[in-house]
Formats: structure tokens, C-alpha cells, sequence
């Protein structure tokens, strides 16, 4: 088995809905095919053209209640009246083996995964909205929910904006193009840092071999 060259990342992006994390991640999955997405279960019902096990794998409540209930979920949360988590199994064998694992979940979740086994791991990243008219426009904008949903959203969204300070990273998307260049900057970033890289402690010992060799 040949070394593992660094640690993998579990990259966590929150957001109120409608500030753009699901935007980012997309952009991001392009620029770098390498990262793998984090397929959560859900109880809620599959949308018009989603497909089971892409873009969630769709649950009903006892079967949902049942993979916590064996701990097979790094995080849960009810959010608008469904479950929604994330099976651990994929998770641990990405990070084990090198792979960054991409997570589009909220404050709860992040809280959840933030506190789990795989910490280590964790690079967490919050999108904030440039104002909250921005963020009611958009919502009304991308026309995927009924006005009903929509006001639940924006009165949750206060809420959510709280747990801000709680995240490695903040970013303001009021410029997509921008904030798409930081988010691609902070991984970049992340994955060079010392602790992530255990090849750079057999690469160290070969140059101390070499001023050995120098020395004879």
C-alpha cells in the first residue's frame, strides 16, 4: 500500500439558505474533481428530477430513525419537518485514504460533525449573505419554493447567521466570482498546512540522510 501523502479534509459550507453554499460547492466539485461530495439522507420527498443516491439518498422516518439508532449517521438534524444527515461509512474511508469530503450542511450538522471522531479533519467555512433583502431576493429568485417555505426560511435565517463565529472561515458572498476565488484559496491553504502531511516527516528523514552522507 503506498503512503498516504496527507490527511484528508472534511470541508463543512453553512449558510442561511439562499446565500450561495449550494452554488459554491457545485463551482467548487468543478474546479477540483478530486473532492468527493458528502450524499446526505433525507426523509423529505425527492424533487422533480433528483435521483435517488445523487443528489440524497431518500429515506422514509423509520428507516432514517433507524441508521442513527446504529450510529450510522456522522450528523442529523430535523430541519422544516425532515430528517436530514449524513452516512459516516463513506466519510471515514475518504479521509482515511487521502480524500477530501465536501459537506453542504447547516449550523447543526456543522456543530455535530465539528464535534465527532473526525475534528482533525474539519475545515468549516460559513457564507454569509451581503444583506437580508439579497437574501429574500434570491430565495424568491431560484423559484424553488412556495412563499410559505420561503418566509419559514427567512425567519429561520436569523438564527442561523448567529452561529457565525463558530466557523474556521466567514466569507460574505456578495460577489460570486469572489467569494468562489477565497473559498478555492482557503482549500489550497488548508491542505499544505504541516499536520496534514505526514509524507513530510519520511521526506525530512532522507535529507537528513543526505547531509549524513555529505559528512563521510
Amino acid at each position: 500500500m503506498k503512503p498516504v501523502k496527507r490527511r484528508g479534509l472534511l470541508i463543512i459550507l453553512s449558510s442561511p439558505s439562499g446565500a450561495g453554499k449550494s452554488t459554491l460547492a457545485r463551482r467548487l466539485m468543478q474546479w477540483d474533481e478530486t473532492l468527493s461530495f458528502s450524499v446526505s439522507a433525507t426523509t423529505r420527498p425527492p424533487r422533480p428530477g433528483e435521483v435517488d443516491g445523487r443528489e440524497y439518498y431518500f429515506r422514509s422516518r423509520p428507516e432514517f430513525l433507524a441508521m442513527v439508532e446504529a450510529g450510522e449517521m456522522l450528523e442529523h438534524a430535523e430541519v422544516f419537518g425532515n430528517f436530514y444527515g449524513s452516512p459516516k461509512g463513506p466519510v471515514e474511508a475518504a479521509i482515511a485514504d487521502g480524500r477530501d469530503v465536501l459537506f453542504d450542511i447547516d449550523w447543526q450538522g456543522g456543530q455535530q460533525v465539528t464535534n465527532s471522531a473526525l475534528k482533525d479533519a474539519v475545515v468549516s467555512i460559513f457564507i454569509l449573505p451581503p444583506s437580508i433583502a439579497e437574501l429574500e431576493r434570491r430565495l424568491n429568485t431560484r423559484g424553488q419554493d412556495s412563499p410559505g417555505v420561503i418566509a419559514a426560511r427567512m425567519s429561520k435565517s436569523q438564527a442561523e447567521i448567529s452561529h457565525w463565529a463558530e466557523y474556521d472561515y466567514v466569507l460574505i458572498n456578495d460577489d460570486l466570482d469572489t467569494c468562489d476565488a477565497a473559498l478555492k484559496t482557503i482549500l489550497m491553504a488548508e491542505r499544505l498546512k504541516r499536520n496534514r502531511r505526514p509524507d513530510l516527516v519520511g521526506h525530512v528523514r532522507n535529507l537528513n540522510t543526505e547531509f549524513e552522507g555529505l559528512k563521510t
